[in-house]
């Protein structure tokens, strides 16, 4: 599903940059750094390029972390092949690129341009696995059995060599016609198969549509698009080689996890409370996941639900460990141990991951800076993603407001996605309200009244300040 609105010619985001604090230039010494390690990229000493990989990514991007080549084994099952851009090995230790890099934590994604973890000629040149071009790249080769079960794992530093850069839309509409490139054309049964073992683990993915801005001609368009079943597909080999990396890490007993605690009883009751008041049928044996699963998030009540579904996924983290494994270690959304290893171009702490599952696996010592560098990773990371998250969520609140800057008094088509909790004493009054998705533009913002859950409704434009980054709505 696509939605979208051409906005104001111009939208100035120079202020959310400078709020934020965000980076223009690399130092001198940095970006020394990174041409020269262009110049002379990395030539690992095995080489797969051999292998067809292809990357699958937003049409528009350049900064591609992975690429895949899915087959069947002989005798049943599956054999997967992930290849990550070996950023390690274009980034030297202790210099001025590395430290460089720990203040920036991950790259921040704007719609004027983003701010890169790694400087270009590395993120989008050298390190990046773009197409015919041979790369240094850390290659994880996954067996499955015929139900997707993992049965082997190996892991090497080796040359690859991409055949094409796909997009998500393009990939989508050849599945539909049956012409999925041979790399890949495994992947919507691969999938499946581990989106399936998943929802049995209990885990929980929540599918609504993600609000974006696009370039168009001089101005930008906001979009709201839910992810295509590809997509989905794509994310589970990530998630499966993200899995892979926190149990060679858990048996080593060093390494740093992507934990999250498993929803707490008290709100799956409260959201098995509110399904049956918004038409969601929720048999007693399935569990949250199962039933989020088999919803259309393009409905108002679906949505809604959905949208209560949040309250499940919080306390999100990193968590370092050296010598005694951590007595939570795994992910609640993906109901198992869970790292992230597969996208250092973009995220600091992939990087690190990466050397102490190579070094793990090869029964060799993780290397004194990766190792030295886990029990610091959290508090960068954590202080990054909310930097990360306030650059998304404030951009979209500016075009929101742009938009609908000259038509405050008008009304609008909306369905509420939330309402506020009944006051407890405690907590500081305010006027009753909550949050609607207006049907056109694609804007999704709080509305004053007495809202009714998960319904449609009809709402009045109160407030649209740019300045402010601020849009209310009040029931009409």
């Amino acid at each position: 599903m696509v939605i979208r609105r051409v906005l104001a010619p111009r939208i100035d985001f120079g202020a959310l940059r400078r709020e934020l604090g965000l980076p223009e230039e690399f130092p001198p010494d940095a970006q020394r750094e990174a041409d020269e390690a262009a110049s002379a990229p990395p030539r690992p000493p095995v080489d797969r390029t051999d292998v067809p990989f292809v990357t699958v990514d937003p049409a528009t991007s350049r900064d591609l972390d992975q690429a895949m080549h899915l087959a069947r084994r002989p005798g049943g099952g599956y054999r997967v092949r992930y290849a990550i851009a070996d950023v390690a090995a274009h980034v030297k230790p202790g210099g001025a690129l590395e430290a460089e890099t720990w203040r920036r934590g991950q790259t921040i994604y704007l719609p004027d341009g983003n701010v890169p973890l790694h400087p270009h000629t590395l993120s989008e040149g050298a390190a990046s696995l773009l197409p015919d071009d041979d790369r240094a790249a850390v290659v994880w080769t996954i067996d499955l059995d015929a139900d997707g079960g993992t049965v082997a794992v190996e892991l090497e530093r080796a040359l690859v060599r991409s055949r094409a850069k796909l997009d998500y839309t393009g990939v989508q509409a050849a599945a539909e016609a049956g012409r999925l490139p041979d790399p890949i054309a495994l992947l919507p049964e691969i999938g499946e198969l581990l989106t399936a073992r998943g929802l049995r683990r209990g885990a929980i993915n929540l599918p609504l549509p993600e609000q974006d801005l696009e370039p168009d001609g001089e101005g930008w368009q906001l979009v709201l698009r839910a992810p295509v079943p590809m997509e989905e597909h794509n994310a589970q080999i990530s998630l499966l080689t993200g899995m892979a990396a926190a149990d060679i890490m858990l048996a080593g007993r060093v390494g740093l996890l992507r934990t999250m605690p498993a929803p707490k009883p008290e709100a799956v009751q409260r959201l098995r409370a509110a399904a049956a008041p918004l038409g969601v049928h929720w048999p007693d044996e399935m569990g949250p996941g199962q039933v989020i699963a088999g919803l259309d998030a393009s409905q108002p009540r679906a949505a809604a639900f959905i949208d209560q579904a949040a309250e499940l996924m919080r306390g999100a983290a990193y968590t370092a460990f050296d010598g005694a494994v951590p007595e939570q270690p795994e992910h609640g959304g993906v109901a198992a141990a869970y790292a992230h290893v597969t996208a250092p171009l973009r995220r600091l702490a992939d990087r690190y991951a990466t050397e102490v599952c190579l070094a793990l696996h090869a029964g060799q010592p993780v290397p004194d800076w990766a190792r030295a560098a886990l029990p610091r990773l959290p508090e960068v990371m954590a202080s990054t993603d909310r930097t990360a998250s306030a650059a998304a969520r404030g951009a979209v609140d500016l075009a929101e407001a742009a938009v609908l800057e000259h038509r405050v008094g008008g009304t609008f088509d909306a369905a509420v996605l939330d309402v506020d909790a009944p006051p407890n004493g405690r907590s500081r009054p305010r006027p009753p309200g909550g949050t609607v998705a207006l049907d056109a533009p694609p804007v999704r913002a709080r509305c004053l009244g007495q809202l009714p859950l998960g319904e449609r409704v009809r709402v009045r434009l109160v407030t649209a300040d740019p300045a402010a980054r601020t849009v209310l709505f009040e029931l009409a």
